[in-house]
């Protein structure tokens, strides 16, 4: 009986003394008193019910923190959960839109015929640039030609590439 109750006013003590501290920490990680409240009080139940079982605590409050901690990530766990299924009621249907995927694939490709139509320095130079993803000194140590002219090569490429697929989008 001596046991139950220095284990009561252990217990008793410690909500006294960590409360608030726990109360600043889940509020802080929930972003909202009222269930950060909620979360420490649970974490205040477990805890007694740990120690009534026998558990042992050796550090009083790093043990409460532990506990609170993984009551927080599963709170987050568990919101995630239900605002998909809240969005789900509510009518919301998640669908694929691969539109934007598309249409930027097919820029690509029309970039890539217009890569075909630039001059063989450029055309180099753009390749090795944006489709092989080299760095200038890569390319320039590949060529044997400085990195500023190979930086030229690339902008001047790049101009002529979008003075021509800006040419076939006011056509189109």
């Amino acid at each position: 009986m001596s046991t139950l109750i220095s284990m009561q006013d252990m217990f008793a003590t410690a909500h006294h003394d960590f409360e608030k501290g726990l109360n600043a920490h889940a509020s802080f990680k929930v972003c909202d008193r009222e269930t950060g409240e909620d979360l420490v009080q649970e974490t205040f139940l477990k805890t007694w019910n740990y120690l009534k079982r026998g558990g042992k605590v050796i550090v009083m409050k790093a043990f409460l923190y532990h506990v609170l901690n993984n009551l927080i990530v599963d709170e987050y766990r568990k919101r995630k959960a239900t605002s998909l299924d809240a969005l789900m009621e509510s009518g919301y249907e998640p669908s694929s839109d691969d539109h934007d995927r598309i249409i930027d694939t097919l820029d690509g490709k029309m970039a890539a015929v217009f890569v075909d139509r630039l001059v063989l320095k450029y055309r180099l130079a753009i390749r090795m640039r944006f489709m092989e993803h080299l760095t200038l000194s890569e390319m320039s140590e590949r060529t044997g030609m400085t990195t500023n002219t190979l930086a030229v090569h690339v902008h001047r490429g790049l101009t002529k590439l979008k003075a021509m697929y800006e040419g076939t989008l006011t056509t189109a």
